[in-house]
């Protein structure tokens, strides 16, 4: 199981089956979900998180081929406010998301800072890429604060259609490079 992560205003704790019950209550939001993977069923099921958890999340966190975090400020710890995740893989490594009420503050950038320093140092992994929608603004600006690249367009199926996407990358060399900013 990956180690608790901490940045200035967050704790990023790893994920439990029982977050589940949270989460369900936040998550299918269509600000939330709209970008996503098309993976995640819309409407979401009344079991959608804990079904996730229980057959996905936690079995590939055991087996060491995913990480993932729930994200709670440090002022509300028992609180859920989103999730991050890492993904042993080719082009789809990281993923998150944000309830709707604490968005636009920088608290996915602090996260993001943290699972990309677990990713490259503790991991040790020598590259990380992360597929946005073009529409998603909010996730790309993210990724232009923390020094990826934009390396091609793609078309993407996503819950809201199938829409253009763009992959976004950066190595370890790089990755090591900004944080020394």
């Amino acid at each position: 199981m990956p180690p608790t992560l901490e940045t200035e205003r967050l704790f990023l704790r790893p994920l439990e089956l029982s977050d589940a019950d949270q989460v369900q209550r936040l998550f299918p939001q269509w600000e939330v979900v709209k970008y996503l993977n098309a993976v995640v069923p819309w409407p979401y099921p009344p079991d959608g998180a804990f079904t996730y958890y229980r057959d996905r999340a936690l079995p590939a966190m055991a087996r060491g081929d995913e990480w993932h975090w729930t994200l709670r400020l440090k002022e509300n710890p028992e609180q859920i406010i989103g999730a991050i995740g890492l993904v042993r893989g080719e082009t789809d490594n990281r993923g998150f998301w944000l309830a709707p009420p604490w968005q636009g503050r920088g608290l996915m950038t602090e996260a993001v800072i943290a699972v990309n320093d677990f990713w490259f140092d503790v991991l040790g992994f020598a590259v990380l890429r992360a597929p946005k929608a073009i529409a998603n603004v909010a996730s790309r600006r993210i990724s232009e604060k923390t020094g990826m690249r934009m390396m091609r367009v793609e078309e993407r199926n996503l819950v809201s259609g199938r829409l253009p996407g763009e992959i976004w990358e950066i190595t370890a060399e790089e990755w090591r490079a900004f944080r020394k900013k």
